[in-house]
């Protein structure tokens, strides 16, 4: 999925987000991956910058983004 879809899925399904949020979050996820923290995808992550991958786990639902995923209210 390419990265423009990817951040269209996250701020569709969270509407208490928006896309400067999105880049803390993927900024703050991203600095956790290049110090060293495993990804919660199954993919092999050699190819893929941190960035992209940080916004695929937000994407897939696989890291909380405290504050910004209550949706329901």
């Amino acid at each position: 999925m390419k990265i423009e879809e990817l951040t269209a899925k996250v701020l569709n399904d969270n509407p208490s987000m928006d896309r400067y949020k999105l880049a803390i979050a993927v900024a703050k996820r991203s600095e956790e991956l290049e110090n060293g923290a495993t990804s919660k995808l199954s993919v092999s992550s050699a190819n893929i910058k941190s960035t992209d991958l940080a916004l695929m786990e937000i994407a897939e639902g696989l890291i909380t983004v405290k504050g910004f995923n209550d949706s329901k209210n």
